[in-house]
């Protein structure tokens, strides 16, 4: 009897020993193929052969999509598709899928987890710590370093990220804001100018757009309180990191805690990482194993979907099947 023949995917990134483990329980019908995302030898000697692309890290552009020439779906594990070419995609009848909600919890408690270090000073302190100076304790702490629950977060953008984030801060006390492009009746909504100005910490959750890129300039940056804490885990553009940059140096703005950065990976040569008032991570604030799961839950149902025929889940474009 004929077999249909397993559903060829390629991933792009290494898989851990759980990621393996988990795949092996759908390896009758699912043959995944995974290289890094620097390996394009790899990638493109697998791609014209795969019907499905598990996209992490990009950028995936036309001429990319272009030799797949099997492809039917391009899945990004994540919610953000800014990095693919999604408009080459549905010219060539290929499905675009993303996973909204699904790496929001663990963003969030990143976000949280860099507010804290920004507003406590963590990163000076475990230096002087290490370095032997962290006593006698610097007086400065006592008028600088403050609880969350005694601040104002502001939240640009109200998606599920930031929804996450506005339980978790207002449980520890803080007062919540957010802004939106238009009202949307709540109490806590402000216009962008006034959520800056009010703020003590502000927190951006934002996708990239054409509208969105630069849109905390230099001018914005100044609208911020002296002792306010910026904290971006959406996407670096959005953020004019020279302006920025000098806020922080110059005593404008108090600190900044940053996964996300204009060029990825960071350059050496960023003015933020010889500033000692920011905390930094490698765009990994969704990166845990929880993400990992919900994930690959997603990936392979949306793999059995397009074996069986299936509606597909969570698509970003329009195409004919």
């Amino acid at each position: 009897m004929d077999r249909t023949p397993p559903v060829r995917v390629l991933a792009h990134s290494l898989p851990g020993d759980k990621v393996t483990a988990y795949l092996a329980a759908h390896r009758d019908w699912l043959d995944v193929r995974f290289c890094t995302e620097d390996d394009d030898d790899t990638f493109y000697r697998e791609l014209p052969e795969a019907e499905v692309l598990w996209h992490v890290w990009g950028p995936l552009s036309a001429v990319d999509i272009a030799k797949g020439t099997r492809l039917r779906l391009i899945h990004k594990l994540g919610a953000g598709v800014d990095s693919i070419a999604v408009d080459a995609a549905t010219e060539r009848g290929i499905a675009v899928a993303n996973m909204p909600g699904a790496n929001a919890p663990s963003v969030a408690e990143g976000t949280v987890l860099l507010m804290l270090a920004a507003l406590r000073r963590l990163p000076e302190l475990d230096r002087a710590t290490r370095a032997g100076t962290g006593w006698p304790l610097d007086t400065s702490l006592g008028e600088s370093v403050r609880d969350i629950g005694g601040t104002t977060v502001g939240l640009v953008g109200y998606g599920n990220v930031a929804k996450r984030v506005e339980r978790i801060v207002t449980t520890m006390g803080a007062r919540a804001l957010h802004t939106t492009t238009r009202p949307d009746g709540t109490p806590g909504w402000r216009t962008l100018p006034d959520l800056l100005a009010e703020s003590d910490i502000v927190s951006l959750h934002l996708p990239l757009t054409d509208a969105t890129e630069g849109l905390l300039d230099g001018a914005a940056l100044a609208t911020m309180k002296t002792d306010a804490v910026l904290v971006n885990t959406s996407r670096g553009p959005i953020v004019d990191e020279r302006a920025l940059a000098d806020a922080l140096r110059c005593g404008r703005l108090a600190a900044a805690g940053l996964d996300v950065f204009s060029v990825e990976p960071v350059v050496p040569d960023n003015p933020l990482l010889g500033l000692p008032n920011v905390v930094l991570t490698p765009h990994v604030t969704w990166f845990t194993a929880d993400t990992m799961r919900r994930y690959l839950d997603l990936a392979v149902d949306n793999c059995e979907r397009l074996r069986d025929g299936r509606d597909l889940a969570n698509l970003v474009n329009q195409v004919t099947r």
